[in-house]
């Protein structure tokens, strides 16, 4: 698949992205890739930040700017995603849970919060359980609670009711970075929400040389932790976390359609467990992260999760 010629993109308006250390971090089969925005201050807080099923650690950065150096954030790309995307499996949501263990001791992270967007949620939350007394305080993002999944479904057709066209992006090729910048602006979840933040984190996706450049995301591990979001031991980390959790969750869907991943009925499955919901109003499933109310709110979170609130 080729994408088709387009009209030229509007230039992005906005704030700029925060400047970024990245550092590279051994992990089993080779190095993490991870982003790391410093806090201003000696003895500041730690937020280790997980990252969506075909993101990328950039996702965090209008996070960073909101933390305004009040705390230190690390977002790793996750295992076959951007510059993380040379690891070999095995792929799943254990493997980067562990990963996260691996990369906290690493970088003598003490207890950091933990934070997961999406997919990033479900391995935030699995992270927790399988390494008691390795993290602090953790928040989940639009993403921890699962569901199911629908036994008539074959693994891609699965992957398509999870992810959506998002699966048909990583087969796709793009002429130059213009053209994947059209692409993504037409998305209906970034109308009018297209800023140089949100520019930065989707052009660290796309690799190769012009005319054919494509995303960064391995398919196979796409596959792989996609289907692994309906493992029973990841459904059921929500049930086991150690310590009470938010979790953010957005209004409207990935589409920016008006039913989102979650609804005060479905969070009903939250009854009984340390996790507290809470609403973003006015976000979709991206800009919960990315728009400017959705990550202030996130770093509010962040700051108040640090305290041990």
């Amino acid at each position: 698949m080729t994408t088709a010629d387009t009209a030229p993109p509007a230039a992005p308006t906005g704030p700029e992205p925060l400047p970024f250390e990245e550092l590279r971090v051994p992990v089993p089969g080779g190095d993490l890739a991870v982003l790391r925005w410093p806090a201003a201050a000696p003895g500041a807080p730690t937020v280790l930040a997980l990252h969506g099923i075909t993101a990328n650690g950039l996702s965090w950065g209008p996070v960073a700017r909101h933390l305004a150096g009040r705390a230190t954030l690390v977002a790793p790309d996750l295992r076959g995603r951007a510059g993380s995307a040379g690891l070999p499996g095995p792929y799943g949501i254990a493997a980067h849970a562990d990963d996260t263990a691996v990369l906290a001791d690493a970088l003598g992270l003490r207890t950091p919060v933990l934070a997961g967007h999406s997919m990033g949620a479900f391995t935030a939350a699995l992270a927790a359980v399988r390494h008691p007394g390795r993290f602090g305080r953790v928040l989940l993002v639009d993403g921890g609670i699962g569901f199911p999944a629908p036994t008539h479904l074959s693994p891609d057709e699965l992957m398509t009711a999870v992810i959506g066209p998002a699966m048909d992006r990583l087969s796709a090729t793009f002429r130059d970075r213009a053209a994947y910048r059209s692409f993504w602006q037409v998305h209906p979840a970034f109308a009018g929400g297209w800023t140089p933040e949100v520019e930065a984190y989707i052009q660290r996706d796309l690799v190769g040389e012009e005319p054919e450049m494509r995303s960064s995301c391995r398919l196979d591990a796409v596959r792989t932790d996609g289907v692994g979001l309906f493992d029973r031991e990841v459904l059921a980390a929500v049930r086991q976390l150690p310590s009470p959790t938010t979790l953010l969750w957005a209004e409207r869907g990935l589409m920016d359609e008006p039913q989102g991943l979650y609804d005060e009925e479905r969070l009903a499955v939250a009854e009984g467990t340390r996790i507290t919901p809470l609403r973003a109003p006015g976000t979709n499933h991206y800009t919960v992260l990315t728009g400017e109310s959705g990550a202030a709110t996130v770093a509010s979170l962040l700051l108040e999760a640090a305290d041990g609130g």
